[in-house]
């Protein structure tokens, strides 16, 4: 299926690691032209190296002046973004007795506000591209939030919110705006810190061999096991996609059927 991404210019914030990555890995390999985003200025020139097509930039999303960086450097390359894919946020450690109110502004600054500085940055972009697209990341957890890191998922839970009213605000441009929502993601980091948790616990050795009683115990779902970053990746680029030109306002949740489990 050709899904019409060739020659298009997509922004992924937080695509110099992580499943930021892996997600302009897949854009790219549609023949998008990506732009590779960090915080800091440098931390995106090695990314960017190893895809074929791809351009290093930088700002600091979090705040006013990083935004209006990053959008001055687009505008300085001479491109206009056609599709915007806000992978950027952080889950922040935290209780409801540890934390700070300023702990809740940082979580809403990082994950809600650094998405509606991009979005006021690049409308018109957005507007006047053939395949507008907003594609946001949030997770399962903005709909079924735990006790434990409250102000994340409250910020996610905004972000969630965000979305539907963001596509009614595109209304009659053409431009789509959806929430891809995954569950437990199989990073480098999800499998060291959970291997860590199966091998004192017996479950094997390898991330492997441990992964279904992984899954059984943090993240159940009817497929038995954790998500791959390039599964998410297929969801994003999908929506990315001239196939997905009516799916709009929607929350996809990435989770592999976890909402039935009880």
């Amino acid at each position: 299926m050709d899904y019409g991404i060739a020659g298009k210019i997509a922004l992924v914030t937080g695509s110099n690691r992580g499943t930021g990555l892996i997600i302009a890995q897949s854009l790219a390999a549609e023949g998008a032209k990506v732009l590779i985003h960090s915080l800091a200025a440098g931390d995106s020139n090695e990314p960017a190296a190893q895809i074929a097509n791809a351009i290093p930039v930088y700002g600091d999303i979090t705040t006013d002046a990083g935004a209006a960086d990053l959008i001055s450097q687009i505008r300085s390359l001479d491109l206009k973004v056609d599709l915007l894919i806000n992978n950027y946020g952080t889950a922040l450690a935290g209780t409801w007795d540890s934390l700070s109110t300023t702990d809740w502004i940082d979580a809403y600054q990082k994950n809600t506000l650094s998405i509606v500085r991009l979005v006021q940055g690049l409308k018109s972009d957005l507007i006047n591209s053939t395949q507008g697209r907003i594609v946001n990341l949030g997770t399962v957890g903005s709909d079924r939030p735990n006790n434990k890191m409250p102000h994340y998922y409250a910020a996610k839970g905004a972000l969630a919110n965000l979305n539907v009213g963001l596509a009614k605000e595109f209304s009659g441009t053409g431009v789509t705006v959806n929430l891809v929502s995954p569950g437990l993601i199989r990073t480098p980091e999800v499998e060291s810190a959970y291997l860590k948790r199966a091998q004192a616990k017996g479950w094997g050795n390898t991330f492997d061999e441990a992964e279904a009683e992984i899954a059984k115990q943090f993240a159940p779902s009817p497929l038995g096991r954790i998500a791959t970053r390039e599964e998410v990746a297929n969801v994003v680029t999908f929506l990315s996609s001239i196939a997905a030109s009516f799916v709009n306002g929607q929350n996809l949740r990435v989770d592999g059927g976890a909402l039935d489990i009880t």
